[in-house]
C-alpha cells in the first residue's frame, strides 16, 4: 500500500499526518509552536523552530505509522498564510524571526502607501485591501530594519517566502525556491489577472524581484525531499494556504 504525508504548519503548532490510499488517517504527530511578542501588536515565530517542529512531527508520524519514507507516494504542505520570512540563499538561515500574519507593526507603511494613492491599484491588481495583514509590507519592514538586508537583496543573496516556501527550501536543501498561487495571492504582490508577480507593484514598494519564489499551481511538482531528512526522496506534490486547503478539503 502507498501513503500520503501531509505537513500542516499552523500559527500555534506544526502537525504531520499520514494517510492511506483511501484517505484514512493512519497516524499523526503535533508540536506546539512558541509565540514571540517583542512588543504590543508585534507577533513573531522563530523560523528555525518552524522548520524543526515540522521535521520532527513528520519523522514521528512516519514512525507511528510503522512505515518507511519510500512507501510515501507524495507529500503535501499546508501552512499559515501571509507570515513572512527573509533568508540568506547561501546559508539557508533566516535574517530575522518570521513576522506572523497577525502582526500590525507595518500599519504606518500601509498609511504611507495609501497617502501615495496606491489603494485602488493594489486592490485592482491583487484583489486585496491595502493592509498590514499581508506579506508585502512585512517584507518591506524586514528590508528596511535588518542591517544590510536591502543591499544583500539587491545583490541577489536573499530569498523571501511565506511559510510554504521556507519549508520547501529546507526540505530540498535549498534546491527549490517556490510557492503556490494560493499563498502568492496573499502577499499583496501577485497580479491575480496575469498570475504573475506584478512588476509595477514591486517597483512601487522597492522590492527586488530576485527575492521572490517561482509561483506554481497548487497541485504540481515542487521538487523532492532530500533523502537524508526522512529516509527517501519523497516528491512534494501539493501546496496550499491553510484556508484554501480547508475549503478544498
Amino acid at each position: 500500500m502507498t501513503y500520503l504525508l501531509a505537513c500542516d504548519q499552523g500559527t500555534s503548532s506544526s502537525r504531520s499526518i499520514v494517510f492511506d490510499a483511501r484517505g484514512n488517517i493512519i497516524s499523526q504527530a503535533q508540536m506546539e509552536l512558541p509565540q514571540i511578542y517583542p512588543q504590543p501588536g508585534w507577533v513573531e515565530h522563530d523560523g528555525q523552530e518552524i522548520w524543526r517542529s515540522q521535521l520532527v512531527t513528520a519523522r514521528r508520524a512516519l514512525a507511528a505509522a510503522g512505515i518507511e519514507a519510500h512507501q510515501v507516494h507524495a507529500m503535501g504542505i499546508t501552512n499559515q498564510r501571509e507570515t513572512t520570512l527573509l533568508w540568506h540563499r547561501q546559508t539557508g538561515k533566516a535574517l530575522h524571526n518570521a513576522i506572523v500574519w497577525q502582526d500590525r507593526r507595518t500599519e504606518p507603511l500601509c498609511a504611507d502607501l495609501r497617502a501615495r494613492g496606491l489603494t485602488e491599484t493594489i486592490q485592482a491588481k491583487t484583489g486585496l485591501l491595502l493592509d498590514a495583514y499581508f506579506s508585502a509590507t512585512k517584507l518591506m519592514w524586514l528590508l528596511d530594519h535588518v542591517p544590510g538586508a536591502r543591499q544583500l537583496a539587491h545583490n541577489g543573496e536573499l530569498a523571501f517566502g511565506t511559510v510554504d516556501s521556507w519549508l520547501i527550501w529546507q526540505l530540498t536543501h535549498g534546491a527549490v525556491h517556490a510557492t503556490d498561487v494560493s499563498n502568492a495571492a496573499r502577499t499583496m504582490l501577485f497580479n491575480i489577472h496575469s498570475n504573475q508577480w506584478d512588476a509595477e507593484l514591486l517597483q512601487a514598494l522597492d522590492i527586488p524581484p530576485s527575492l521572490l519564489p517561482s509561483v506554481k499551481r497548487s497541485c504540481t511538482w515542487f521538487g523532492e525531499v532530500a533523502p537524508d531528512l526522512l529516509g527517501a526522496a519523497i516528491p512534494i506534490g501539493g501546496v496550499a494556504g491553510d484556508q484554501q486547503c480547508a475549503l478544498f478539503g
